[in-house]
């Protein structure tokens, strides 16, 4: 039994909201204002990404630049901006968001992966431009691919000691202060020390005297630590070395460390200032460091070059441990899916009671929804802002309410409500669509195609060696065989109380994909369709990879074993659409949440989920 999460601090909250009271006029000053502040740096460009130093995808508010200048509210994304042109770059999922929010008299909407901030540079950098960037918000690699660009136009690219728009974002907010917090080894399932030795023997084998670690995840998973720094994620801004002969450094503001933490780390662990992370890179000189090309900003490569360390680009060593969860990490995903699916099945009686009624909003049902999350007294936060989306805003893939664009759960509509929590022993996440009073059959039939898909992974048997690109077929093939898709992936990894987006293993065919999967790793199964302007249908469950029997020649065969347990709209399936063996996977799914989430249930709840989970 968990106790109460009630004294752990709120994770961070991204404030840097620009719907709140700014009229869109505001971003056209914001805009001027970078581009006077550019002059005055002797810049005729200047790249705005979507990250924060560590190149996080959820990050605090004071790094949200690109929000602050745009308007843009969506988790991906970048912007460029010329004296004259400004484009913002965002994929699929952002498709029609970035046109609601972000004005197209000022900027051009650009799509990646069709084109990149690089390509874009290539043809629109005036001659001879200096192009401004900031080194701790890129990496190397994006660097050399944005150089040899502008040099095709004989431009440069110029690397900045201060961020132009940190100059003119007057009120931007300070990082967050918050605590540490011990993330204890009965949630962990394996100590620290041992973490970081075995992290010790990697590199020795690699030949690498230290290595670095940047990603927030990699440092709270590395150090059994974690914090409340970003919005929705359980980290603390940090930095960190760790060395071959099993020390370590941890740099993070000293007001950030109290005595339980120090205990906790140890005396093999030294607490530095953040501060002095650069002069502790420059301090490698002459060893050898391993730093991870994927997740280390350029700044971090330029300051051992010019330091006379020698480089070996590597991935960073907690990566795939992270991923592969052990036996106790599973056993507390477990719980932790078991209780969020009880209280979101709670969500969905209530639902399925006043819907039909009225007077409920986007913003209601997901206030309402986090209350029977905070009901199970173990919630610390979300695990990501509720996606809320009725009628034709469930079509934007991740839509997010606000007063602005708030709109009435309708009678006839489906609503798409796409959420999680955070959970000391774990980490959800969970997408259903709804029906709201009686669907149209063009609805149950889109719905169907995405059920048929979300069934077909879910059902898969593979060989172990299989990578994520080789089965995004699966969820999309019912789709496709009608003329019908999604620009979205598939499935994404989830962490054990940290990232809801963990990597690398992905299910996708485009943007990832290629990580071998093994068991112990958890993604999530989310095929969807979305009809622009009517309404979002998406299906999400999260699972674990699980070993199944070998083959008769002996080769090792994987699976997947379903670790969310709610009620899937039985309204909205078409039937007829399904073979037998859909039919029964539907009534075992059906079966296995009544004996999951039926216990936790009150008597009016438990009969709901048996009517609703009832065989089809």
């Amino acid at each position: 039994m968990l106790e109460s999460c009630a004294k752990w601090p709120m994770l961070a909250r991204n404030t840097a909201n620009p719907r709140n009271g700014n009229p869109m006029s505001t971003h056209e000053d914001r805009l001027k204002a970078l581009r006077a502040q550019l002059k005055r740096q002797a810049l005729d460009g200047f790249v705005v990404p979507l990250t924060d130093e560590h190149l996080s995808e959820y990050v605090g508010a004071y790094a949200q630049r690109l929000a602050w200048l745009t308007g843009f509210l969506g988790s991906a994304g970048s912007a460029m901006v010329l004296p004259e042109d400004a484009a913002i770059f965002t994929d699929g999922r952002y498709t029609l968001q970035v046109r609601d929010q972000v004005d197209g008299t000022h900027w051009q909407y650009v799509g990646v992966p069709q084109t990149s901030v690089a390509a874009w540079l290539g043809e629109h950098a005036p001659g001879g431009a200096r192009i401004g960037y900031d080194p701790w918000l890129h990496t190397r690699r994006w660097v050399e691919e944005a150089t040899r660009a502008l040099a095709k136009k004989g431009a440069s690219l110029v690397p900045v000691e201060s961020n132009p728009v940190d100059a003119v974002w007057d009120d931007r907010p300070a990082p967050s202060a918050a605590k540490l917090v011990p993330h204890e080894e009965r949630f962990a399932g394996k100590t620290s020390a041992t973490k970081r030795s075995e992290i010790g023997e990697w590199m020795k084998a690699e030949g690498v005297d230290a290595t670095v670690l940047t990603a927030l995840d990699s440092i709270a998973w590395a150090f059994n630590i974690r914090g409340a720094d970003v919005s929705r994620t359980p980290v603390a801004l940090a930095y960190a070395l760790l060395y071959a002969d099993g020390r370590a450094e941890l740099f993070v503001a000293p007001e950030k460390i109290d005595a339980d933490v120090r205990a906790h780390l140890g005396n093999a662990v030294t607490v530095r200032d953040r501060a002095e992370f650069t002069a502790a890179l420059r301090d490698l000189a002459g060893e050898t460091v391993a730093v991870d090309p994927e997740r280390a900003v350029a700044a971090i490569f330029e300051t051992l070059d010019k330091a006379g360390a020698i480089i070996k680009p590597l991935r960073d060593p907690a990566v795939l441990p992270k991923a592969i969860k052990n036996a106790t990490e599973i056993a507390g995903h477990k719980a932790a899916q078991a209780r969020d699916g009880a209280a979101l099945s709670r969500f969905l009686h209530w639902l399925a009671v006043e819907g039909p009624r009225g007077g409920q909003t986007e913003l209601s049902v997901s206030d309402k929804l986090q209350s029977f999350r905070e009901q199970t007294g173990a919630l610390v936060d979300l695990s990501f802002d509720t996606i809320s989306g009725s009628g034709p805003n469930g079509a934007i893939v991740h839509y997010k309410a606000s007063e602005a664009t708030n709109r009435p759960v309708e009678t006839g509509t489906l609503l798409l409500v796409d959420s999680g929590g955070q959970y000391r022993d774990g980490t959800t996440d969970i997408t259903r669509t709804m029906a709201i009073g009686t669907p149209t059959a063009e609805m149950k039939r889109h719905f169907t195609l995405v059920l048929k898909g979300h069934i077909a992974l879910a059902s898969a048997t593979l060989p172990a060696g299989t990578r994520g690109n080789q089965l995004d077929v699966l969820a999309r093939q019912y789709l496709w065989a009608q003329g019908l898709d999604y620009a979205h992936g598939t499935g994404h990894g989830v962490g054990s109380f940290l990232s809801v987006h963990e990597g690398p293993q992905r299910i996708a065919t485009f943007g990832g994909g290629d990580e071998p999967l093994q068991a112990g790793m958890i993604l999530s199964n989310e095929p969807g369709y979305y009809k622009t302007g009517a309404y979002g249908i998406r299906i999400e469950n999260l699972v674990l990879v699980v070993k199944r029997q070998a083959g008769e020649d002996g080769k090792q065969f994987l699976g997947f074993e379903t670790l969310s347990h709610a009620p899937i709209d039985r309204a909205l399936i078409d039937v007829d659409l399904l073979s037998a063996a859909e039919r029964a996977w539907v009534d075992a799914y059906h079966q296995r949440t009544i004996e999951i989430v039926g216990p936790q249930l009150d008597e009016a709840d438990r009969a709901w989920l048996l009517a609703a989970c009832a065989p089809l």
